[in-house]
């Protein structure tokens, strides 16, 4: 491994465009931007974590050890956890059900009607095919 620095989590997220690109993963910060034209998922899916934490990114991916072991040769230091953000856990809103029925009308009948229509206008169609036929 290069050296033992270590970095605020300001100072990694400020290196984040495709000429100056940090990653932290694992709690270990690389500088991935000679990797930039290597990457075989393309520079953009790095780019999108740069200069944050791609952890979550790198782990769902699969990455294999061959991939794992290719890191220690962009390894550039350690991030200083107390600098990193709280990660904020999505709360998805209330689901709120929705209202189809504010009428009162007994629920039986809108499926007899969702079961006629289709019926009713099929028989509209085969009668007017039938009546309109040149003899």
């Amino acid at each position: 491994m290069a050296s033992e620095k270590v970095f605020s989590y300001s100072e990694v997220s400020q290196h984040n465009k495709r000429n100056d690109c940090w990653l932290i993963i694992s709690g270990k910060v690389y500088d991935v931007t000679t990797f930039m034209d290597d990457h075989p998922g393309g520079d953009e899916v790095l780019l999108s974590s740069a200069g944050k934490d791609a952890t979550f990114d790198f782990e769902d991916v699969g990455h294999s050890d061959d991939a794992r072991a290719l890191m220690e040769e962009y390894y550039i230091g350690e991030i200083d956890s107390s600098t990193v953000p709280a990660t904020r856990t999505y709360v998805a809103p209330v689901a709120v059900q929705p209202t189809y029925n504010q009428d009162k009308t007994p629920q039986f009948i809108i499926k007899i009607l969702q079961f006629l229509v289709p019926i009713l206008i099929l028989g509209l169609a085969l009668f007017v095919r039938q009546y309109t036929k040149k003899e």
